[in-house]
């Protein structure tokens, strides 16, 4: 029993370094030969986890091939165009200029019904609402909407908002993160001064954030002790 425990913690570390130097995209994003090397890993890696039997470098080495074999298709993918529509495809237009592409839906394998209810995903309830509607390669749904459906935006009524730039986590559950305080040019002593507004020093807040601008937000971590 211990020996399958520790071959599981080997086997769960090396597959969590694999999946790791694969990449950050989604299940939902991930191109067919990358759900195909996903599910032939776990595969690959539960045989030896539980079989004793089976020596651990069974599992290993054919896992660090699927590894070298992705790394291998992700290059192809980014220098070759041509080797790049060969091995994920090309996005198909479902719906051209408001019109339905009926041949592109069965070449798909596409319903009307699973149409309507990938566009109800993209918070779309009509299908007369819809311009253009785009299966990508990772089976995703991009949907353009009419212009006159089109959710109205500053630049439609000549308006420039103001930069808001990206939020930036000072404290995380008491932590001073120094890496973002260097990023906004402030230190420690400045973090201080701001965090005692709140009646409250760094290591007592659960988060403090600082946005583009220049507003904090700082919440205190709850009292254990109550």
């Amino acid at each position: 029993m211990l020996l399958i425990f520790f071959r599981a913690i080997l086997l769960y570390i090396l597959v969590l370094v694999v999946m790791r130097l694969m990449g950050k995209r989604e299940i939902g994003q991930l191109q067919p030969f990358e759900l195909a090397i996903s599910i032939m890993i776990a595969d690959l890696a539960s045989i030896p986890m539980t079989d004793t039997g089976v020596p651990i470098t069974n599992g290993i080495i054919p896992i660090l091939g699927l590894l070298v074999m992705h790394l291998l298709i992700s290059v192809i993918n980014m220098k070759s165009i041509n080797g790049r529509a060969i091995i994920c495809g090309k996005p198909t237009i479902l719906v051209y200029r408001g019109k339905i592409n009926e041949k592109a839906l069965q070449k798909e394998r596409f319903t009307i019904n699973e149409l309507e209810e990938r566009l109800r995903g993209n918070n779309i309830f009509n299908l007369g609402d819809v311009e253009y509607a785009i299966l990508e390669t990772s089976g995703q749904i991009t949907v353009i909407q009419k212009p006159e459906k089109r959710t109205t935006i500053p630049e439609d009524f000549n308006i420039t908002p103001e930069y808001e730039g990206i939020p930036y986590d000072l404290v995380i559950d008491g932590k001073i993160m120094s890496n973002n305080l260097k990023a906004i040019g402030k230190d420690e002593e400045w973090l201080k001064k701001q965090v005692e507004k709140f009646k409250m020093k760094p290591e007592q807040a659960l988060v403090v954030t600082f946005d583009g601008k220049g507003q904090i937000f700082c919440q205190k971590k709850d009292d254990k002790k109550k």
